[in-house]
């Protein structure tokens, strides 16, 4: 299997470089490149460095997406999830996190913070139509297909 590239620059206050945890790990984890604790107050947001910036291939996106543990937990989260970096950005990667508990949590310097999921995407050709083609479900969403 052919696997793409991804270039990662590691700026000078990353400590560490993201990495998958386990073999079959969809996401490589992010950690907050800071250099002392940030405390998080109860649905306060916060932007969140990592200390890289990152070169997709054509054709790719990176979706930053919350981690389980932290949000299960601690109510941490992300304000736009999935997040997404697009192929020609080249900006340091940051996160933006809220605490959705009531409680106060602290962000420690090199906390595994998201996680990184490098995705193909397509640019579809939009074509304008008067009408699309009709489907049993029509308009129905949010529940309308009932919850079972």
């Amino acid at each position: 299997m052919n696997k793409i590239e991804l270039k990662i620059e590691k700026l000078p206050h990353c400590k560490e470089l993201p990495q998958y945890q386990t073999e079959g790990a969809a996401g490589m984890d992010l950690r907050a490149a800071i250099d002392s604790p940030i405390k998080l107050e109860s649905l306060e947001r916060v932007l969140i460095p990592t200390g890289i910036k990152i070169e997709l291939p054509h054709g790719y996106e990176a979706q930053i997406r919350p981690r389980s543990g932290m949000a299960i937990k601690h109510g941490i989260s992300m304000i736009n999830t999935p997040g997404t970096i697009d192929e020609d950005y080249r900006g340091e990667v940051k996160i933006a996190v809220v605490n959705l508990s009531k409680d106060t949590y602290s962000i420690e310097p090199n906390e595994r913070i998201a996680q990184m999921v490098i995705s193909k995407v397509e640019q579809p050709k939009i074509v304008p139509v008067l009408h699309v083609s009709e489907t049993q479900r029509g308009a129905g969403g949010f529940g309308s297909t009932g919850k079972n």
